[in-house]
């Protein structure tokens, strides 16, 4: 068991924030006091004889000054295993997941081999059971991601695929998106998309503007994105199917999802934390450790970005963790590959960019880290309540630290040397502590 007293707990679900005491037990909460409720009357009011020795067993942690929320949900992150695991595995980034208060996370299938067979799907559900948190992954949409023929989508969500994706290229053939949306709709499960038109791409990675001038590239330009999510909304409205426009990254692309979502409720989207952190200035401070797809782009599109959290056009912020080795990224910016790690840092950007702004409430940041992505993909997490699942992150809002280390394999990351808030204490997963602060 485990007893944790005197922090802010805030859950999206119900609303409730203030000061609370949680007891956990059997991998489960099992009950939520007001704050300085004997823990001896606690335990009898849920039935545990406190005389008979079993409080010994119980881990008390003091929580003072730490806001306690739900583990964090991130519906988009790449372990690269199988097929590239020298850039991260299932294990390693599962840890960085934990040290980041994450405690469920939905994988995407752009591995080698592709998640478009039983087997490959079985191998990384059966490896994510050895690690710590909640390990979910997509399938493809499409065999080997060619775009060309459909997976065996049926047969893939018996097998626990969480949802549809060709992360990483976006699907061309509109009738196959069309079919796979009416079929993921059977099935209750999203699908969800990379928008950006490979035929309007020079170089991809680095937006067509001051930052590809800097380089002397042609860059990717916002068109790119604009003409995917526009075609892909078009399709979608005449579909039931829920389908999910993957990291946001253009002021156009998120009107076009604002006014879609006015006629659809199977419509959403996502936002990573360094398209509403950064702009293209990042490419030409930091270089290909500020490369990715799509790329950062101008400081009104960041903007935008952020309007569309505020006013719920963006439903869910997810990290799209993509590591790459040192070597990689030492490339030269065109052949560097793109991407970033952003497990670790994901929280701590949304409370510098997000709460201290005052863009959004921590209530409201909570909700786009874990209740909203929870929703979408239909996982028993995101929220706080008794006899529900003892998945926790408990962190000091105020407390500041130094971005240098990472759990992750990788290092890829703009923000390193820099000092962000939000330290996480600790993150608890199935009623297990699986991330002290050291």
């Amino acid at each position: 068991m485990i007893y944790i007293t005197d922090g802010y707990m805030i859950d999206p679900k119900s609303g409730r924030e203030g000061y609370y005491d949680i007891l956990i037990s059997d991998n489960k909460i099992a009950g939520i006091a007001e704050r300085g409720t004997p823990l001896a009357d606690l335990l009898g009011q849920k039935g545990i004889d406190a005389e008979a020795g079993q409080t010994e067993e119980i881990e008390q942690i003091d929580a003072t000054g730490l806001m306690i929320a739900p583990g964090l949900v991130d519906v988009h992150v790449h372990f690269r295993d199988p097929g590239f695991t020298h850039k991260e595995d299932i294990h390693t980034g599962a840890k960085a997941a934990a040290r980041g208060g994450f405690t469920s996370v939905v994988l995407m299938a752009n591995t080698k081999p592709t998640v478009d067979t039983e087997a490959t799907l079985s191998y990384v559900l059966e490896k994510g059971k050895e690690t710590d948190i909640h390990i979910y992954s997509c399938a493809n949409v499409t065999k080997g991601m060619k775009g060309e023929e459909l997976t065996d989508m049926e047969r893939l969500s018996a097998a626990g695929a969480a949802g549809f994706t060709d992360d990483g290229i976006p699907l061309m053939d509109e009738e196959k998106l069309r079919e796979a949306l009416r079929r993921a709709a059977k099935l209750g499960k999203p699908v969800s998309l990379h928008e950006e038109n490979p035929a309007l791409i020079a170089n991809n990675g680095v937006n067509a503007g001051k930052a590809a001038a800097y380089y002397g590239i042609g860059g990717s330009p916002r068109e790119a994105e604009i003409f995917m999510v526009e075609r892909d909304l078009k399709i979608a409205l005449t579909e039931e199917g829920d389908l999910s426009i993957q990291h946001i990254s253009t002021k156009e692309a998120v009107e076009l999802v604002r006014q879609a979502k006015k006629r659809s409720r199977h419509i959403y989207a996502e936002a990573a934390p360094h398209h509403f952190a950064l702009t293209e200035d990042a490419v030409i401070e930091h270089g290909t450790l500020a490369k990715m797809n799509p790329p950062l782009r101008e400081e009104a599109d960041r903007l935008a970005v952020i309007e569309g959290l505020k006013d719920g056009t963006i439903d869910m912020i997810a990290t799209d963790h993509a590591p790459h080795s040192t070597e990689e990224k030492a490339k030269p910016i065109t052949e560097a590959p793109s991407g970033i790690i952003g497990l670790e840092t994901s929280l701590s950007l949304g409370i510098r960019e997000l709460v201290e702004p005052g863009y959004l409430t921590m209530k409201e940041l909570l909700t786009k880290m874990s209740l909203a992505p929870a929703g979408l993909y239909h996982l028993n997490a995101g929220y706080l309540e008794e006899n529900g699942p003892a998945d926790l992150v408990l962190f000091d809002r105020q407390a500041q630290w130094k971005v240098e280390h990472f759990a992750s394999k990788a290092c890829n990351s703009p923000f390193v040397g820099e000092m962000m808030p939000g330290v996480i204490a600790y993150t608890i997963c199935a009623g297990k502590v699986v991330y002290r602060q050291a």
